[in-house]
């Protein structure tokens, strides 16, 4: 870290003069308003609130270097629920990593021992190459359906309405459509495009398209690979589960801030700023990768999910004893806020779970 006229600009604001202490609140050092730093171990002499700046600087100034703060962090982190973030947000930094970095490090680490023990399978590639034989294959599964079915082929003028082409037949050719209004045109499409699939188990869209004598254009071909996923989620939950998990790490990142903020809002009467709620909450969801990162290791080894079920009972102990100490209340206002954070947490949960899931799907 330079010191002087070259110190970066996110820097000198936290030099400043006003924001110097006689003691280190690191390791309680006398100190003089000139020390800078405190000459026993060596923390910048500040008392100003973190900011953003402050916050991810330490991130970037090493994602992995870690020394003895890991052990120390990680310890006190399990052991010692809301004493890392206290210590942290009273001044105590020098021994512990920065609370993001160590999150981010906890994340990386889970995903991977998830997407290690957890088969998720490869999406549909709609660029893929049509072979002959496949079409072959198409036509022939198409033919015969027909041959069953011998509505299904016939083109039917008097078709207007969803109801009726359900009712009458599940083939719409393409011109149809264009009669309809925006909301029947897309379920008639899904519902012959999930007919089709159902029937012919065709996963290419180029295929498909040839087979129904509809357009081959991006939107056919988008249209009908999500009908198809859908279908797929829907007879296979493992799979819609394997995937949803592989969006989580996106998810959770724009989720924590956005929880943050609501426990904020709740403690809004108690001495913290957001960003010491944000690094509460960091503390806890790094918490969270650990007791799990365990839970899908044992689990992975005894071949069931009891760990799963332990380590959630485990952290919802943890967190309520890390909001007693970090937030200091008696236990009736812990446990009534514990509840509502909870409840908040969970709506929260859905709603960034739902628009993660449809926005993640569309691109899938």
């Amino acid at each position: 870290m330079e010191k002087g006229n070259n110190l970066p600009t996110i820097y000198k604001e936290r030099h400043k003069l006003k924001y110097r202490n006689t003691e280190c609140l690191n390791c309680y050092h006398p100190l003089d308003i000139s020390d800078e730093y405190c000459p026993n171990c060596g923390q910048l002499n500040s008392t100003k609130k973190l900011a953003f700046n402050d916050f991810f600087n330490e991130f970037f100034a090493g994602i992995f270097a870690y020394d003895s703060r890991f052990y120390r962090t990680l310890g006190v982190l399990l052991f010692k629920p809301g004493k890392i973030s206290k210590d942290y947000i009273q001044g105590k930094r020098v021994r512990y990593a920065n609370p993001y970095r160590f999150y981010l490090s906890a994340s990386i680490i889970f995903f991977l021992l998830w997407s290690v023990t957890h088969e998720i399978e490869p999406p549909v590639n709609i660029d893929t190459e049509v072979t002959e034989a496949q079409r072959r294959e198409a036509d022939s599964l198409l033919a015969a359906t027909r041959a069953e079915n011998p509505e299904l082929g016939i083109i039917l003028p008097e078709v207007s309405t969803v109801e009726d082409s359900v009712q009458t037949s599940r083939y719409v050719p393409e011109a149809a459509l264009d009669t309809m209004n925006f909301s029947e045109a897309i379920t008639t499409r899904y519902k012959v495009f999930s007919d089709f699939y159902k029937r012919t188990e065709t996963r290419n869209p180029h295929v498909a398209m040839d087979s129904l004598n509809y357009r081959d254009t991006r939107y056919n071909q988008w249209f009908y690979k999500k009908t198809v996923d859908a279908e797929r989620f829907s007879s296979d939950s493992d799979l819609f589960w394997n995937y949803f998990y592989s969006k989580l790490p996106f998810i959770i990142f724009f989720y924590l801030p956005i929880f943050a903020l609501f426990i904020w809002l709740l403690y809004l009467r108690r001495p913290f700023t957001y960003m010491e709620h944000l690094i509460f909450t960091f503390h806890n969801q790094t918490t969270w990768f650990v007791l799990f990162g365990i839970a899908v290791g044992i689990n992975s080894i005894l071949g069931n999910n009891a760990a799963t079920g332990i380590m959630t009972l485990v952290f919802g102990f943890y967190l309520y004893k890390a909001f007693r100490r970090f937030y200091g209340q008696g236990r009736v206002k812990t446990i009534l806020k514990f509840i509502i954070i909870n409840i908040i947490f969970f709506i929260l949960a859905v709603v960034a779970a739902l628009f993660s899931v449809l926005a993640s799907f569309a691109i899938y």
